[in-house]
């Protein structure tokens, strides 16, 4: 069974043109970066370093003030409001939210949250009618809504308001609510178009706090905001760069009990934090619950009023983690048993079922095979009434949404995003269905090659790692989906020691001419040993560990270096090596060669005349940054 860490394939930066750049003051490995990610300008690069002031949010979404008008009522009148949420990170950050600022200003809020495996997701008829029961006039739907019709036209029929607050695919016919507030709804182009729900809940209660001047209120929903918004993933652009870049500020002295709590379990002590740290120590306490507990536990914690009930209900949340974790390594071996035990040739695409696998953590390791075998991979569990309920996970390129939409005879429900998404099948149709996908997936193997993408950023030698490079990478962050950690690549590293550690990571020290750096290759899946010579695909990482602080690199992927580049043009092959320090020479598919050097202003000379054409003046710009020559 092939491994993705050996089938690698390696796409390195073509050239840029710094010139317009000189004068930001970057290192010039991350003015590479930014400039093969589109940013050519300084007032483009100052724009990402400092941000401007967002924009009133009701010229933007039609329907802000009608909504914050009928909440403002609510508050005066003490009226009993439901907030209905998800069971996701994003829905349960944006119930807690809520309920403390509506709280404060006055109204009755109470949480209503569906069950992931009893309910499933939204807002649903049932609910409505329980909360119609309980003498609920008004929802306010988080992270959920616009596609539960029926509800909603149940709702109607009560005489209940709906404010609806969502950023999923909007249908064809708008829902009925008293008021929408979307992404989708704001100008081209807005700030405020990448969202996800708690960002919407943030902006409504703001809204609502500034109308009935009372600020406090919304004294934690900030720190809310920021850990609904990097647990979803949004993109961290426009509103979302902004106010969490201003949100990571004050996370770590917030005013919420539940947060702090939070971070003390984590060990995260009382230092300013950064996206990496609510992605990965903070989000998964919170995700969990909603995976295989009840989403009203996380509610609880993020509402409580005092530090001692908090902590206990966040010890619950990490029990649950640590559950969901022992949950996610059981099915990922067992999984991974079914494909050993299968001596065909591992399938275009991969699709796994077993009754007794938890909903609520299949994804999780659907997404671990993607990443190991880099194949879509759909992981399937028993839905009850012979059905079968899965998750889908794919690499960039293959749409999961179009592939589904391709099978819709053989399911019974689904839906998703080219990434990630869902369905469910009669028992029945799941080979056939299986074979459908395989077609499909097939093809787009043909077309992408196997195994993995390597696509480096930018040249980094191992001296230049440092603190100052440290410092200038610290000033674009936070990080995230829209503008992703940065992936360096270095060429030719010594590997002078490596050893496997528990849990499958591999530790190894590379050495570059005088300098060695430690670095580790989190869940390894190699056990032969490494190559003495190697090329690494790497971010930075700060490894905090008894109190000292030290840079290290994230291996993402490493190859055998060899002195000779071969660059693949069409049908072609021109092998391109370096005789001599800064010195180039290319050989194209006939044998003939062109030679020339990288002054010490990074510009290519020959006396070859060929090295003008710019076909060739390309090609050479590739031999460099290949031979390690560019940035």
């Amino acid at each position: 069974m092939p491994s993705a860490a050996s089938i690698q394939q390696w796409q390195l930066p073509r050239g840029i043109d710094l010139t317009a750049l000189q004068a930001v003051p970057l290192p010039l490995p991350l003015l590479a970066l930014l400039s093969r990610r589109g940013l050519r300008e300084p007032a483009q690069v100052n724009a990402l370093l400092n941000d401007s002031p967002l924009p009133k949010p009701d010229g933007h979404f039609p329907d802000m003030k009608k909504a914050v008008h009928r909440l403002h009522q609510a508050c005066l009148k003490a009226e009993r409001v439901a907030i209905c949420g998800d069971y996701d990170a994003d829905g349960m950050t944006s119930t807690a939210l809520l309920l403390r600022t509506l709280r404060t200003l006055g109204a009755e809020p109470q949480a209503a949250i569906p069950s992931r495996m009893a309910d499933g997701y939204g807002l649903n008829c049932s609910m409505v009618n329980e909360l119609h029961n309980c003498g609920v006039r008004l929802i306010v739907t988080v992270d959920n809504g616009v596609a539960a019709h029926e509800a909603l036209n149940r709702a109607e029929e009560l005489e209940m308001e709906v404010v609806l607050t969502d950023h999923h695919t909007l249908p064809k016919t708008r829902p009925k609510a008293l008021a929408l507030i979307h992404p989708a709804t704001t100008p081209d182009h807005s700030p405020y178009r990448g969202l996800a729900g708690v960002g919407l809940a943030y902006v409504l209660a703001r809204e609502l706090a500034e109308r009935m001047r009372q600020p406090a209120a919304i004294a934690s929903a900030r720190d809310l905001f920021c850990i609904g918004t990097v647990a979803d993933m949004a993109p961290l652009t426009g509103a979302n760069r902004t106010l969490l870049r201003e949100g990571l500020l004050h996370l770590h002295r917030s005013k919420c009990p539940g947060v702090r709590a939070l971070q003390q379990l984590a060990g995260l002590g009382d230092r300013p934090l950064r996206a990496d740290d609510i992605g990965f120590q903070l989000a998964p306490r919170i995700n969990a619950v909603g995976r295989i507990g009840d989403p009203q536990l996380v509610v609880d914690l993020l509402t409580a009023e005092d530090q001692d009930s908090a902590i206990e209900l966040g010890r619950q949340c990490d029990s649950l983690n640590r559950q969901r974790r022992e949950l996610c390594d059981a099915i990922e071996a067992e999984a991974l048993a079914l494909l050993e035990s299968d001596r065909d040739p591992l399938p275009p695409f991969l699709l796994l079922a077993q009754g007794h696998w938890h909903h609520g953590v299949i994804g999780i390791v659907a997404a671990r095979l993607m990443d190991r075998f880099q194949r879509p991979t759909a992981l399937l569990a028993a839905d009850g009434d012979g059905l079968m309920r899965a998750s889908v996970r794919a690499p960039e390129g293959f749409a999961v949404d179009k592939a589904l939409d391709h099978c819709t005879n053989l399911l019974e429900r689904h839906g998703g995003h080219p990434a990630a998404g869902g369905f469910t099948v009669k028992a029945e149709h799941v080979h056939r269905l299986h074979e459908a996908l395989n077609v499909l997936a097939l093809s787009w193997i043909q077309t992408r090659g196997e195994g993995l993408l390597v696509e480096p950023e930018a040249l980094l030698s191992l001296s230049a790692i440092n603190h100052d490079l440290w410092s200038a990478l610290l000033s674009l962050e936070p990080f995230g989906i829209g503008h992703p950690a940065p992936l360096f690549w270095s060429r030719g590293c010594q590997v002078t020691s490596q050893r496997l550690l528990r849990g499958g990571h591999l530790k190894l020290t590379l050495a570059q001419d005088d300098c060695e750096r430690e670095a580790i290759a989190w869940r390894w899946q190699q056990t032969e040993p490494l190559p003495a010579t190697v090329d690494v695909a790497f971010r930075i990482s700060l490894n905090r560990w008894q109190g000292e602080a030290k840079l290290q690199l994230d291996i993402q992927a490493l190859r055998e270096h060899h002195a000779c580049l071969d660059l693949l043009r069409g049908p072609g092959v021109y092998r391109c090596t370096s005789p001599a320090a800064s010195s180039v020479e290319i050989q194209n598919p006939t044998g003939e060669r062109l030679s020339g050097s990288v002054n010490s202003k990074g510009v290519f000379e020959s006396e070859d005349k060929r090295a003008s054409h710019p076909y060739v003046a390309d090609l050479i710009q590739d031999a460099c940054i290949g031979l390690g020559l560019l940035p």
